[in-house]
């Protein structure tokens, strides 16, 4: 703890912040070089009293402190827009009215949204590429975690672009689906990799794999794609696509048969209508009546059959012509998952060999992208995987397989697992590990599948199988943290802009939180609860840190912040120094070798 400056060490009269914790975020802003390159943003908008890129920071700093309305920053009990301590520490004159900021939101395209993720995550680059060294270094493998969640908004809205009905919260509902990925960060818990916003009738088995490329993109490693397996699937599809296209041979064939045969009769019955109608004719002139057995009753009778066999010959021609058509509609399906197939070995050739360092990657996901297809494809490109299972058939299959006498192994509280190995589902020809679950929550008992597919011996352990995917709960408790902490449950902008703006900023705040409490942490290794803890809470951070009351006291190496008597932090001070540009301790992957897998 320090002491408060003397008159002669700081001349500069204190501030006032109602929002403390933002002025050392501010000045770590500053130090990582977030605020210069924001300040550098593309944005279409004229300047009047405040520069576009002064209020795109505001919105960054609005959505740090939790506001959970844009008029949050104007009209709240204590106004970001008039914080002038806050503004300073993030290199501004002072901050705009919230509506400056709505406008300017309003006027950012796509552009300015592109310079903005760039911007995020060249700062991010470090502290990310710091992590993944750290997990190969320690665990010798990364873990990403992938999920949707939804963004509703109002069911009678018509003012938000793109939306659409989807599934979000257990109801049908209008608004956004926000594709995530995160990676299990040994420092920091849990680090946002990438965020993307899709209509919200987006369903997770379409993006799982924009999630691996999303997360291989942020990170620079990835694992060695699985071209061998790859080839021979592809051998069983030209097996397939050949007897697809023997199939449609013969029911080519078949059609052809079926028409000539139609031709035929329909001639006989030409012949007959024809020679009927020349009887009749021939009756009628001599004033012949028809008898049962005339010549005339006979040419009607073997019409009738003509006309029969007619009908028959034409059924038997709509059943080749349908079947050529589920012939032909096959071959076209081979042919396009032969031609995936062969594009996709093409493209993880190339992977491979521009990949000199492949590293071991697991990927955790839910049931919304455990589909056999999306199996087969994250395991082809490399990853252990660790899923439950899409299919409700695979579910069914499994619990008819056990007895009374099945061996349940004991994984958690109330759950239960029996597992077997080498296990296949649909459109996945690869060998799993698949788990049948049951959970017992009063007298009710819930069923559920975990698929896994790596060298992990998982089958030797299942309580370790069980707990390891569960720890993929520490992207739910992120997205809890993203709606309930950053309030993302509220959109606070409607242009598609601002909105993508609005993602990118509350995925990398969760981000900046973490990484700037090991910064103070280590700038004030004195400093008492609950800033003596590189793990803060965040929600702690956010909720009650950024919105309680403390003098500042900038000095020419920084400042110090004191508390004031009505904050919960009252008597506590922090001595924040303006230390340059930050330098991580650990190298990264310029001097890092790594062992090929």
């Amino acid at each position: 703890m320090s002491q408060m400056p003397t008159e002669k060490q700081n001349p500069s009269p204190p501030e006032l912040t109602g929002h403390a914790v933002l002025v050392p975020w501010g000045m770590f802003a500053q130090q990582i070089g977030l605020v210069e390159a924001l300040m550098r943003v593309p944005i279409p908008q004229k300047r009047r009293e405040h520069l576009p890129q002064t209020k795109l920071i505001e919105f960054l700093v609005a959505i740090l402190s939790g506001c959970a309305y844009l008029q949050d920053i104007s009209r709240s009990a204590h106004p970001l827009d008039q914080d002038q301590a806050v503004a300073r520490a993030w290199g501004q004159k002072k901050w705009a009215d919230y509506s400056g900021v709505s406008r300017t939101m309003q006027a950012s395209d796509e552009e300015t949204v592109a310079a903005v993720q760039e911007t995020l995550e060249t700062a991010s680059r470090p502290f990310i590429d710091r992590e993944v060294v750290l997990a190969l270094r320690d665990r010798g493998v990364v873990i990403y975690d992938g999920d949707l969640t939804g963004r509703p908004v109002s069911s009678t809205s018509t003012t938000y672009p793109g939306v659409a009905f989807g599934w979000m919260s257990d109801a049908v509902r209008l608004g956004y689906q926000a594709a995530l990925v995160s990676l299990h960060s040994p420092t920091y818990g849990r680090l946002w990799l990438s965020v993307k916003q899709h209509p919200g009738d987006t369903v997770s088995v379409t993006q799982a794999g924009a999630l691996v490329r999303a997360a291989e993109s942020r990170t620079g490693v990835r694992p060695w794609r699985r071209t061998d397996l790859l080839s021979g699937r592809i051998i069983q599809h030209r097996t397939r696509l050949q007897v697809a296209e023997a199939k449609l041979t013969r029911a080519q064939e078949r059609l052809a048969q079926a028409q000539q045969c139609l031709t035929q009769v329909e001639q006989e019955c030409q012949a007959w209508a024809q020679q009927v109608a020349e009887l009749e004719t021939q009756y009628q002139a001599r004033n012949r009546p028809e008898r049962p057995h005339s010549h005339l009753a006979k040419a009607r009778r073997t019409l009738t059959v003509r006309e029969r066999r007619l009908g028959r010959r034409q059924q038997e021609l709509a059943r080749a012509e349908r079947w050529l058509v589920r012939c032909q509609q096959k071959v076209v399906i081979r042919q396009a998952e032969l031609r995936t197939l062969e594009e996709r070995l093409e493209q993880f050739t190339t992977d491979n060999q521009t990949n000199p360092w492949p590293v071991r990657v697991i990927f955790r996901l839910d049931a919304g992208f455990g589909s056999g297809a999306n199996v087969a494809l994250l395991i082809e490109m490399g990853y252990d995987l660790y899923c439950k299972a899409k299919n409700h058939q695979v579910l069914k299959s499994l619990c008819q397989r056990v007895s009374p006498t099945s061996s349940w192994t004991r994984v958690g509280q109330n759950a239960e697992m029996v597992a077997w190995q080498d296990q296949q589902i649909t459109n996945c020809p690869y060998p799993l590990d698949v788990a049948l679950e049951r959970f017992h929550t009063g007298d009710q008992v819930q069923y559920s599948v975990l698929l896994h597919y790596g060298d992990e011996p998982v089958m030797e352990n299942l309580p370790s199988w069980f707990t390891f995917y569960n720890g993929r709960q520490t992207i739910e408790a992120g997205i809890k943290e993203g709606k309930n902490v950053f309030q993302m449950h509220h959109l606070k902008v409607r242009s598609p802009a601002g909105l993508m703006i609005q993602e990118l900023f509350a995925a990398f705040a969760a981000n900046f939180v973490r990484w700037a409490a090991v910064w103070l942490h280590e700038s004030c290794p004195d400093a008492p609860a609950p800033f003596d803890r590189s793990r803060p809470s965040v929600k702690q951070m956010v909720r009650v840190a950024a919105h309680t009351s403390a003098w500042v006291f900038w000095q020419p190496q920084g400042c110090l912040l004191r508390f004031t008597e009505l904050s919960v932090f009252s008597g506590i001070e922090l001595v924040i120094r303006d230390s340059g540009s930050i330098q991580l301790p650990l190298p990264l992957f310029k001097s890092c070798v790594f062992s090929p897998i």
